[in-house]
């Protein structure tokens, strides 16, 4: 059984290649700023996109996407204008949400919520 870090650096590795499929360019992982951290900050479409990765074990307590709370997406949005800022971006930004719930023999399940914040 894996700990809960090694099962969130796993999920944020499979989002990543999961979005490079989709022809997202990764910019940054794990960037921080603050008490936040955006999981994976990527372009695609002319579009900046902050998306926050959520990985579990099971999905017997819920689905995972629903823990990005209100405070969490506060956090990320506050972390995103630093970002913005720092990179003098001013074109489209986007929220997303990917999830995964892991399965048995190595095998998962993968959703991505396209502007999930609003």
């Amino acid at each position: 059984m894996k700990t809960h870090i090694e099962l969130g650096k796993k999920g944020e590795e499979l989002a990543v290649q999961f979005l490079l499929l989709k022809g997202y360019q990764i910019e940054e992982r794990n960037w921080r700023h603050g008490r936040a951290e955006i999981d994976i900050i990527a372009r695609k479409n002319e579009k900046l996109i902050f998306i926050e990765v959520k990985t579990r074990s099971t999905d017997y307590f819920g689905n995972p996407e629903a823990s990005v709370d209100r405070r969490k997406r506060e956090l990320i949005a506050s972390a995103a204008g630093a970002y913005i800022i720092l990179q003098h971006h001013e074109w489209m930004i986007r929220y997303d949400v990917v999830a995964i719930v892991m399965k048995p023999e190595g095998r998962y399940s993968i959703s991505h919520f396209e502007d999930a914040f609003f």
